[in-house]
């Protein structure tokens, strides 16, 4: 098997176990409701980045992200057992913001999206000429 697909099998394997270490084993409070939503490792497999998402904004964001950083060494030690490997890679938590990027995004369609029914309302012929081209 190429070695190239080593690092996602083995990010998707990590994926799973950190969420079952998160919700079942890590007691910390300041953890909450976090998601794991990938791991990417480094080509060498030296570091994971395991990215999450919580629905806390602001401050408790960052609690959450304390509390993440305060748990690594647990989780680290916890996967080393459960996985096998011959070095267990470094963990680094990193927030996804690409959630709130996709959701940002949708709202931006769906205004336009109501915009041009707006338009449409006020003027329904200019709507109907729009699909026709142009006569010079």
């Amino acid at each position: 098997m190429p070695q190239g697909h080593r690092p996602d099998r083995l990010g998707d394997q990590i994926r799973t176990e950190v969420s079952g270490i998160l919700a079942r084993e890590v007691h910390d409070p300041g953890v909450g409701f976090v998601t794991i939503t990938r791991v990417s490792l480094t080509a060498d497999l030296q570091i994971a980045r395991v990215y999450y998402t919580t629905m806390a904004a602001g401050p408790a964001r960052t609690d959450t992200a304390r509390a993440l950083e305060r748990a690594t060494p647990f989780v680290r030690r916890q996967l080393a057992g459960r996985l096998g490997l011959r070095r267990m890679p470094e963990l680094e938590f990193r927030f996804d913001q690409s959630i709130e990027q996709h959701a940002r995004i949708e709202e931006l369609i769906h205004e336009i999206h109501e915009q041009d029914a707006a338009r449409e309302a006020e003027n329904p012929d200019a709507g109907a000429d729009s699909d026709k081209p142009r006569e010079p």
